[in-house]
């Protein structure tokens, strides 16, 4: 049965989380005993994938809910530094580095291009002494083009750097004073041009919808000013308001933010023009080009999903460095201490900084598997999940798939002898297909964003 676009956001736009873990950080408990949490996967031998939480910024974005310190003083960046290179010392001895390469390498924020080039390469240069790589890692940075410059893209190309994230979230000068982030195209493409030029391969450009007085026409036109780019792949985020979480949005508040059917509109479009334009729907909020890694992953069912969103790489242990960052091993998360000051003095009195963290049941992961496969593949064979878990998946699940039995009637969802499906139109609405399946929403939601 067909449904309108009104009916459809009525019925599916309630918060929900992105599955980027599961459980999610909402169920993370305060940590009374960091090394416990790392001990249970002393001996592991799975591949590494570290992250480092780069939290400074010159200003602050008045859309963003990222972890984020806003200064200008780079010798805070510095004392930051020092603070990590313990850190890692601390962590090293639980991470049996000598039989385990890292295979993924990513720097977050905040804005890793906020530091110096002395700095990018001081930190590169700490951690490349203290962890050996694949010689086919994958190697990744965001980069805020207005903190940019030539010399620090050559210190990463230099470092084995092989892929930029650029956030560029609208082209629209009327949109970026709204929100409090003045980024002309020429630094764009200025920015991209440096990144080629030094070697480095893939470059992926970060949008955003729903943001104050954006239209379908004006998102458009941001949409195809980005393709002119040429990036391998895009990740257009729906904006999420989230005030109670990030104050500064409540600013956003005094200005026109489109309603739900305008930015459901925005998605479609843009889908439209991605994909006559020769990239993939990946899911969520993900594009690539037809021959890129996440594209053909797509294909084969290679595709996985983690805090950095949709990957190509299963089965390695995330180690996060860094205030906020978070690490997740087979059987366990843990989270880092939110606060610089809090975090640094951790680090200085020799104590591992994680300050939430959660062990996993049998269930979790029972549950994290169908999630994912839902969030990734979108194809749910029970025969399957009975053959690993010894369970009965149509009594296990049964009040899960019957809360699909609406979805299936409005075409996201299509039941087989084998499972069930998501169609195209669902991988539109993916959170909210995969939350039924979802054990902690059963007694709240939760304060997540709205799907969409």
């Amino acid at each position: 049965m067909q449904i309108s676009t009104r009916e459809l956001i009525t019925k599916y736009n309630r918060p929900g989380p992105r599955y980027t873990s599961y459980p999610t950080a909402l169920q993370f408990n305060d940590v009374k005993d960091p090394v416990a949490l790392l001990e249970e996967t002393r001996d592991s031998t799975a591949p590494l994938s570290l992250y480092y939480h780069l939290p400074f910024c010159e200003s602050l974005c008045w859309f963003c809910a990222c972890t984020t310190v806003i200064t200008c003083n780079r010798g805070t960046a510095q004392t930051y530094l020092d603070a990590l290179e313990k850190e890692m010392d601390l962590t090293l001895p639980y991470l049996n580095t000598e039989n385990r390469l890292v295979k993924q390498l990513h720097f977050g924020g905040g804005s890793p291009s906020f530091q110096t080039p002395e700095q990018l390469d001081r930190l590169c240069s700490d951690i490349r002494k203290r962890f050996n790589f694949a010689s086919d890692a994958e190697i990744s940075a965001e980069l805020d083009p207005r903190t940019l410059t030539e010399e620090k893209v050559k210190v990463l190309a230099n470092h084995g750097f092989n892929r930029t994230s650029f956030g560029v979230q609208d082209v629209d000068p009327k949109v970026q004073k709204a929100v409090h982030r003045i980024q002309p195209d020429e630094m764009n493409r200025q920015c991209i041009k440096w990144v080629r030029d030094a070697g480095i391969e893939s470059v992926n450009t970060d949008l955003i919808y729903g943001l104050p007085f954006q239209t379908v026409e004006s998102f458009r036109q941001t949409v195809e000013t980005v393709l002119s780019y040429e990036p391998d792949r895009l990740a257009v985020f729906s904006y999420a308001h989230v005030p109670w979480v990030a104050p500064a949005q409540k600013i956003l508040e005094r200005s026109t933010l489109p309603d739900p059917e305008v930015k459901f509109a925005m998605l479609l479009e843009t889908i439209d023009i991605l994909t006559a334009n020769g990239y993939v729907y990946i899911g969520m909020d993900h594009f690539a080009k037809e021959g890129d890694e996440l594209t053909l992953a797509l294909k084969d069912g290679g595709l996985h999903r983690n805090f950095q969103g949709y990957t190509t790489m299963a089965g390695l242990e995330m180690v996060g460095f860094g205030m906020s960052s978070i690490s997740q091993n087979g059987v366990s998360y843990r989270q880092n201490i939110k606060e610089l000051d809090d975090w640094h003095a951790a680090v200085a009195n020799d104590t591992l900084p994680a300050q939430k963290g959660y062990h996993m049941t049998e269930e979790d992961k029972l549950r994290k598997e169908v999630i994912m496969t839902i969030m990734c593949s979108g194809n749910v064979v029970y025969q399957e999940f009975n053959d690993k878990y010894g369970i009965d998946f149509a009594n296990h699940f049964s009040d899960g798939i019957a809360a699909l039995d609406e979805p299936a009637k409005d075409g996201l969802v299509e039941f087989n002898n084998n499972g069930f499906k998501v169609t195209d139109e669902g991988r539109l609405l993916l959170r909210n297909i995969a939350m039924p399946f979802d054990g902690y929403l059963q007694s709240g939601p939760g304060r997540h964003a709205k799907t969409i």
